[in-house]
């Protein structure tokens, strides 16, 4: 992994930062919303022990069989009185305050509320052939002719049983019928509007509550054409409805005075349907724009707990609450929600305290309070703290990584400016390297760098001149010994004088070998410089050459290819094939009897590629750059006598002719090589 790599990823611990922000936000809300949670207990037992003085206010649960009432229907409790004119846009109530009729889904809709001791009743449906009663009153008749009808049953058990009948001849004002244990007529202080719309019909009446019992339902009768049968569908299932539940105004009154502003308290019966409903909760919206982005809604939403639906937190459109910690409250027990909503952002801490009256359980207070006196995502300053942490951490990211990059080029240059004071020595030989003069560490890794290439070059320098030094220093005291052991041979010696003065001039002969190997290297170099060139075809003089090592090495198989249309170079044609030698030299030293050596000849790009291949061992990794230098050698300890001076005169005969050359492993050995310039004319040399 490169460096601006690491210190990207060393910028991410920059992130650390808003995550410890928002664990720190986290905890804290948690601990506010625990404690806000233990103060709304206090409240909701506080006031459910004052409610217990209106005991006997609470509704009781009806004593009549269960086989006998059915479904209980709610009306709400309206704000303000809506128009009786068949419609439900002035209800003030939501679109989800619509229940279905029993057993048939959606097809009817109905909404029940009471205001200024009057019920308020609505009701849509959805019939595809409406059928109108043929005169007034006909639809209290069970026989036909029959036609579409809504009645509303009213009863107070086991006494009164009444049903009010709406039957319109036609859309409009439609005169209400009561069906009484005196008889039936019509009701004059019922006021009802009947309108046709395109999926059906709807209804909305205005009844006193005087004139109802304590249980109320509502029963459809939807009939095909006057002579069939009318179907039957109703809010219960039973002989008679259940109790209408609806608001208390007494109980209303009473715990109005007992509610703190910002909080909602609902009271319930024992079967958990609203009694009750105090206060408003004060929430905001989820801020927009750039305050709170949605990365920051993703981010909160993972961070902070989650809580349950808020839409939960909201009084029950049935108006019967079974909510979970209500349930628990109803049982008996002081149970706690907390609501957080998706949308808003909003968050709702809620409580459920019984309500216990001679030994019963009559109902429940339900407390309410949003937290928007504690943490939450429509706090702005946590809109900020996020805001600003991420873009703190974006900006350092971005630093370290141009940092990184600054950094990374720099060191870059420095490794490919020490690759190529390898290969060669600067003009002036001071070694130099990029961030010589900074005075940070790059700066002194430069400039130690700078030393030990001056070192090396130095040590090369001597390496590459020992040979000629040793030769000449040599020369003299070997002649001495030469002529002395000559000399001796003339004296009359014994057989082991005579044996030992033999050894040493064979030795004095070894050395004068490799002295005479040694001052080749010079000799090549001089040749280089002062040598002849000519334009030639380089394919022509290695063909020859490589037909006359065959005839030399018969121990091996040479092979000559050439895919080259165009092999003419200026050069001295008896140094190249003398390099040629040096390298074929090296190739039967490291191959086996029978083994094939291929030299190859191609051209690209205006340079000429030779190159001498053998099966052998293949070179270490660590001396393929140092291979051809002076005394070099890759041989084992049974050539010791090798000097390695061989491939160096490769080397000083290819960078004489403006070539370099080079070694590489193959699948089975190494191949060798040299690449030269292809000339048309010869060039002007300057030898001065």
């Amino acid at each position: 992994m490169n460096l601006k790599r690491q210190l990207l990823l060393v910028s991410l611990l920059t992130l650390v930062l808003p995550w410890a922000g928002c664990e720190f936000i986290s905890e804290t809300e948690s601990a506010l919303r625990a404690g806000q949670q233990q103060m709304l207990s206090g409240t909701a037992r506080a006031i459910a022990e004052s409610l217990q003085q209106y005991g006997e206010d609470f509704p009781r649960p009806s004593t009549a069989p269960e086989h006998i009432l059915g479904d209980r229907l709610y009306a709400h409790a309206l704000s303000r009185e809506p128009t009786i004119d068949g419609y439900f846009d002035d209800w003030a109530l939501s679109e989800s305050s619509l229940q279905s009729l029993r057993g048939v889904g959606g097809a009817i809709v109905y909404a029940a509320g009471t205001r200024d001791e009057q019920l308020y009743v609505y009701l849509s449906v959805t019939d595809a052939g409406l059928v109108y009663a043929e005169r007034a009153g006909a639809a209290l008749d069970d026989g036909p002719p029959h036609s579409d009808r809504i009645s509303i049953v009213s009863s107070s058990p086991p006494y009164l049983n009444e049903r009010i009948e709406f039957a319109p001849e036609a859309p409009g004002t439609v005169v209400a019928y009561r069906e009484t244990a005196f008889g039936i007529a019509a009701e004059p202080t019922i006021q009802a509007v009947w309108q046709d719309v395109p999926r059906g019909y709807q209804l909305e009446a205005r009844i006193p509550l005087s004139i109802l019992g304590t249980h109320i339902g509502l029963v459809v009768a939807n009939t095909a054409d006057a002579d069939s049968p009318p179907v039957r569908s109703s809010t219960f299932a039973s002989q008679l409805p259940g109790r209408l539940a609806s608001i208390q105004p007494d109980l209303q009154s009473v715990v109005s005075e007992l509610i703190q502003p910002g909080m909602r308290l609902l009271l319930t019966d024992a079967e958990g349907w609203r009694i009750a409903n105090v206060g408003e909760l004060q929430t905001r919206a989820r801020p927009t724009g750039d305050a709170v982005s949605a990365w920051l809604r993703f981010t909160y939403d993972a961070l902070v707990e989650k809580g349950t639906d808020g839409r939960l937190s909201e009084p029950a459109p049935t108006g019967r609450e079974q909510q979970p910690y209500i349930v628990s409250a109803l049982g008996g027990e002081t149970a706690a929600g907390w609501y957080r909503s998706a949308g808003s952002g909003s968050a709702v801490v809620a409580v459920a305290v019984p309500v216990a009256w001679g030994g019963d359980i009559v109902g429940a207070v339900v407390l309410q309070q949003g937290t928007e006196e504690i943490l939450s995502l429509t706090n702005q300053g946590l809109a900020r703290l996020m805001n600003i942490t991420l873009l703190t951490t974006l900006v350092v990211a971005a630093v370290l990584l141009g940092y990184a990059t600054w950094l990374s080029r720099r060191i870059r240059r420095l490794s490919v400016a020490a690759d190529d004071a390898l290969d060669s020595r600067p003009e002036g030989g001071e070694f130099r390297l990029p961030s010589h003069d900074a005075s940070d560490e790059l700066g002194d890794l430069s400039r130690r760098f700078s030393f030990v290439l001056e070192q090396i070059s130095e040590y090369n320098e001597y390496l590459r001149t020992l040979a000629s030094k040793l030769s000449h220093e040599l020369r003299t005291p070997l002649a001495i010994v030469t002529s002395s052991l000559e000399n001796l041979e003339h004296e009359q010696l014994n057989e082991a004088s005579a044996r030992y003065t033999a050894r040493a001039k064979d030795g004095a002969d070894r050395l004068r070998t490799i002295l005479a190997a040694m001052s080749e290297a010079n000799r090549v170099e001089e040749l280089v410089r002062n040598a002849d060139v000519e334009l030639f075809d380089l394919e022509q003089v290695i063909g020859q050459a490589v037909n006359a090592y065959a005839g030399v090495f018969t121990e091996r198989r040479f092979t000559f290819e050439s895919n080259s249309d165009h092999a003419k170079v200026m050069a001295a044609p008896e140094l190249i094939v003398q390099m040629l030698d040096k390298l074929v030299d090296n190739a039967v030293d490291f191959s086996q009897p029978g083994d094939e050596i291929r030299v190859e000849l191609s051209s690209r790009d205006g340079e000429v590629d030779l190159s001498v291949t053998n099966p052998g061992p293949p070179l270490p990794d660590t001396m393929r750059t140092q291979l051809f230098d002076s005394l070099v050698s890759v041989r084992g300890e049974q050539d010791d006598h090798h000097l390695g001076l061989g491939l160096f005169i490769a080397r000083l005969i290819a960078e004489g002719h403006e070539g370099r050359i080079h070694a590489d492993n193959t699948a089975d050995g190494v191949r060798f090589t040299v690449t030269m310039p292809r000339r048309h004319a010869a060039p002007d040399r300057n030898d001065g």
